[in-house]
């Protein structure tokens, strides 16, 4: 991947962090966004004593702000000539129900519309690469559980963490396929692709027993991670493959081909009939631009 600029979300930890990891040692140019400056550079360097080429810069970006994104967005495109990778890669899982500095549900409005914002700020740099680029939208198999509660995406009048979760993930496949078909419609070579990991030892799991402060569901995340999690360096495969491969197709969703999905190497695979739904997918779009004000240019 030399000579190529790829964006990485949430690159500090996790599967971001293996991933920006893994994109620099290929010789990219990563840009590390990042909710905070402090944890950001201070997994850059640990990335720099690894990895033998690339570059890695680290830019905040908080995907629960959307100033914050637009201010991203703005300074990238100062420096960079183009993109070509973003990442959609940062999120939030089974929290205590919170709002973002706009009003959102946090998980929604971090995990699907905070990078719907991101997206269609960074869609003009993202024209501007050579030859083909790509989005890529981390999901995950929890979207199975999703419904789309269009008259109560927010969760004010019900809010259970998991059902949140699970409609945040449903968006991000919504999402992924309907910029593919936007994509297609106006014959541009960005390709939009939706990837998941199935279920990676991370610390994704323990965020919503921290804020509640249940020390019983930390121990059962940790028994649970240790029994069936697989190493964030495996979860990452199926976020580089839909990166970088040359197999992969806009509109494909990639997965571990391994038991249940759990874990194995990156496979094609196939989401479930919600996440197909025209209807919803061109809905939420629109929703989407009204709640963050932001609108794609495809021109």
């Amino acid at each position: 991947m030399d000579g190529e600029t790829v964006v990485v979300t949430g690159a500090n930890s996790g599967l971001g962090y293996e991933g920006a990891k893994a994109f620099a040692d290929a010789g990219a140019t990563v840009v590390m966004a990042c909710r905070s400056e402090e944890r950001g550079e201070a997994a850059a360097t640990d990335i720099r004593r690894t990895v033998r080429g690339g570059h890695l810069a680290v830019r905040v970006c908080d995907l629960a702000d959307l100033d914050s994104i637009a201010a991203f967005a703005e300074g990238l495109r100062a420096e960079a000539d183009g993109i070509d990778v973003l990442c959609n890669n940062a999120g939030v899982m089974a929290i205590p129900r919170r709002e973002t500095a706009d009003g959102f549900e946090r998980q929604f409005g971090v995990n699907h519309l905070g990078h719907f914002a991101l997206t269609g700020h960074l869609l003009p740099e993202l024209r501007a690469s050579e030859g083909e680029s790509r989005v890529v939208t981390q999901s995950s198999q929890a979207h199975t559980a999703g419904e789309m509660a269009f008259d109560d995406l927010q969760s004010e009048r019900n809010y259970g963490k998991w059902s949140a979760y699970g409609r945040s993930k449903l968006a991000n496949l919504l999402f992924a396929y309907e910029l593919q078909r936007r994509l297609d419609d106006h014959g541009l070579d960005v390709v939009s692709v939706a990837c998941h990991p199935g279920y990676a030892d991370t610390d994704l799991q323990f965020r919503g027993p921290r804020e509640t402060g249940s020390s019983v569901r930390m121990g059962i995340m940790k028994v649970a991670n240790g029994l069936f999690g697989q190493s964030a360096e495996r979860g990452v495969l199926p976020m580089l493959y839909a990166a970088a491969s040359g197999a992969v197709s806009g509109g494909d969703y990639v997965g571990p081909g391994g038991f249940m999905g759990m874990r194995g190497a990156p496979e094609i695979q196939e989401s479930n009939a919600a996440a197909r739904d025209e209807t919803d997918a061109e809905r939420l779009w629109r929703v989407s631009e009204e709640l963050t004000g932001v609108e794609y240019d495809f021109e």
